[in-house]
């Protein structure tokens, strides 16, 4: 099937004008309808890329100090591809580490912090207890005749000391707990920070795939949003094609695509449309379509551009006439018994210089070709 196909567009590529039966009649030139083979075609233009290709950007400033690939390599997803200079976040990044861990040991169980806290805690609520009960003794054996007011009073105002106390040691030792977790909460989020920022000076890949371009070496200096290299899928290759707005409608996906290439610029490739995106590029006023390689045959080369016939629809046998014989789209003039006469047409497919016919002439038709002036 393809194969047809690329012998009924190879006027497209080769630039071959296809003849009609032509007599002269007086001025004009009179051809008649013929049958054959005629396919609609979109003309698009555009380049081969690679699936899910990107750029790798700089995410910070400094110098390069190691290149760990180059073109052709292949990488797995999070592969460290270069390492800028980075002595002063690294720096940053182990004094946040250290103030993580001292923030975390302090809120274990062999924090000297809270221990201390929790003895003294302890040593509150015991001389408390302890003073409680000197004054309940000491209150009951004053109601029995036994000992002073004075000592009662000397024991509640032990009791009501200790009481307090052992509040104030509680309150201190949640009040601690709380600010080391908080201290804990802030050690986390600058160690994080840290290790972000240490990150950014270690670029890597976002997926497998392969490293097709690299754009910095060692010893040069980088900034944030400079591109470091370009990489993208191995073995998949996308047809990125420009369809004007004007035949945008007429493309579905799952259409055949033939298209040459300006490095095999007498190869046909085969392929089908897999991507019409809705949003037109308001510079050219084209709308994006992507299609795939059907060929067995491995593409390469990735951004070499391209020429392209999107397939619309096609028939064979068809009765066909030259579309410059057209006046107004809907009727030809003829000849008929000597005499020019304008007779209407329905017609079918249109492809660059020709128009299929489906009523209003036949073979045996003399239509003429308006003089070009």
């Amino acid at each position: 099937m393809f194969n047809h196909l690329t012998s009924s567009l190879a006027r497209f590529f080769s630039g071959v004008i296809l003849c009609f039966i032509v007599s002269s009649c007086d001025h004009h030139n009179i051809i008649h309808p013929q049958k054959k083979d005629i396919v609609e075609t979109v003309y698009a233009s555009g380049k081969i890329i690679s699936g899910n290709e990107y750029n790798v950007y700089a995410l910070s400033s400094g110098t390069v100090i190691k290149k760990l690939i180059k073109e052709g390599d292949t990488v797995d997803k999070d592969e460290i591809l270069y390492v800028i200079k980075n002595d002063a976040p690294a720096a940053r990044f182990e004094a946040a580490r250290s103030n993580y861990e001292n923030a975390k040991a302090n809120l274990s169980t062999n924090s000297r912090i809270l221990n201390d806290l929790k003895l003294a805690m302890q040593s509150a609520e015991t001389r408390f207890i302890n003073d409680s009960l000197q004054y309940i003794r000491l209150k009951d054996l004053l109601q029995q005749g036994i000992g002073t007011q004075s000592n009662v009073d000397a024991a509640y105002t032990n009791y009501v000391v200790s009481r307090n106390q052992q509040k104030s040691a509680e309150e201190k030792y949640f009040s601690t707990l709380n600010d080391l977790k908080v201290a804990l909460h802030n050690a986390e989020s600058q160690l994080a920070d840290a290790q972000t920022n240490l990150n950014n000076y270690f670029i890597r890949s976002q997926a497998n795939g392969t490293v097709f371009q690299t754009y910095k070496e060692v010893g040069e200096s980088v900034k944030p949003n400079d591109i470091m290299a370009l990489l993208g899928e191995t073995s998949q290759r996308i047809i990125k094609l420009a369809v004007d707005q004007q035949d945008i409608d007429k493309i579905k996906k799952g259409q055949q695509v033939l298209l040459k290439t300006d490095i095999a610029v007498n190869t046909i490739y085969h392929g089908v449309v897999t991507r019409v995106y809705p949003v037109m590029n308001e510079s050219d006023q084209t709308f994006r379509v992507d299609a795939i390689f059907t060929d067995s045959t491995q593409q390469p080369f990735i951004h070499s551009s391209v020429e392209a016939n999107i397939v619309i629809q096609q028939k064979n046998n068809a009765l066909v006439i030259p579309r410059n014989a057209l006046i107004a789209d809907d009727s030809v003039q003829v000849m008929q018994n000597g005499k020019q006469k304008t007779v209407a047409i329905r017609t079918g497919i249109h492809t660059l210089d020709e128009t299929e016919i489906l009523e209003g002439l036949d073979e045996s038709s003399q239509v003429i070709i308006p003089s070009q002036k």
